[in-house]
């Protein structure tokens, strides 16, 4: 298996450009996608945010298992980790982020105000891997086309302040990953995501290991999308990939196959997906209702 790593130059300015700039503002938002909870949390922003309050915004939840994003969601609230899993697009966003941000800093507000200083909006410091979506959600919160969108890692190479309202103000920053990845299914899981380049890794790699897990969590989609039997349940992965590339008309070609695989994946044409499983414990005693 080859080994994935990316960490270009860009990168290394931008977590340099957090590290100066958060003494500005007075809470981290940090972006992770709903399909890796864990993997795409990214350690340099705990180390530069410090002691800074915090909230996570789990990203692209359509995507995403919903028992399991429920389920993380109770896993943070047993933590006293402020979170949230939002659809980036709908209307009710900007004022959900909004009033979250504004109760997370009711006590530091409150105290300024009671020393006569003047309203004023929050400074929030968004953060997140690449393509998590928060192009997206930034150009929704402040209701214009402010920060750059695509579906590939490192379109947002600079840091800029946006004004979503006057109780939100936003400072953008680009995707970052971390110079080392911890172990390398981190790795194949914000490959199959789509926060690494494509060049970067080994698309058999990654199908491999997609294919491993959608046996192991959600076998009848995978039967149903590429025509496998009972049968084939036995094969190994690698033989299962060849019997995938010779049902989809692709001959031998796996590595067009393993394309296809990833991509639908990302699509959904596999249905939501969360590769990183939420603690068990966490996630049964509390009421995911009750965020």
């Amino acid at each position: 298996m080859s080994t994935i790593q990316w960490f270009p130059g860009h990168m290394a300015k931008a977590i340099r450009q957090m590290e100066e700039n958060v003494h500005l503002v007075d809470i981290v938002f940090e972006l992770v996608d709903a399909r890796i909870p864990a993997a795409s949390r990214n350690p340099e922003v705990s180390r530069i945010s410090r002691d800074k309050p915090h909230l996570i915004i789990l990203t692209k939840k359509d995507l995403a298992d919903p028992q399991q994003t429920a389920a993380w969601l109770n896993a943070y609230r047993a933590q006293n980790i402020p979170a949230i899993a939002i659809d980036s697009r709908a209307n009710v966003t900007p004022k959900q982020i909004t009033n979250l941000a504004l109760k997370i800093l009711g006590d530091k507000l409150a105290a300024e105000k009671a020393k006569g200083l003047k309203e004023r909006p929050v400074r929030a410091m968004t953060v997140g891997v690449p393509n998590v979506g928060k192009s997206t959600l930034l150009n929704h919160l402040v209701q214009r086309r402010a920060a750059q969108v695509g579906n590939t890692p490192g379109v947002t190479k600079g840091q800029q302040w946006l004004r979503s309202s006057k109780h939100l103000e936003l400072l953008d920053t680009p995707g970052i990953l971390w110079p080392k990845f911890k172990d390398q299914e981190t790795a194949q899981k914000l490959a199959l995501t789509g926060a690494i380049k494509e060049k970067l890794y080994a698309k058999d790699d990654v199908a491999l290991f997609a294919l491993h897990f959608f046996r192991q969590y959600h076998l009848p989609e995978l039967e149903q999308r590429y025509r496998l039997t009972a049968a084939d349940r036995e094969l190994s992965d690698v033989d299962l990939l060849l019997k995938i590339t010779a049902n989809l008309g692709m001959r031998d070609d796996y590595e067009r196959a393993s394309e296809r695989v990833i991509l639908d994946a990302r699509r959904q044409k596999l249905g939501g997906f969360t590769l990183d499983r939420a603690p068990q414990k966490e996630a049964t005693d509390h009421d995911p209702e009750k965020a």
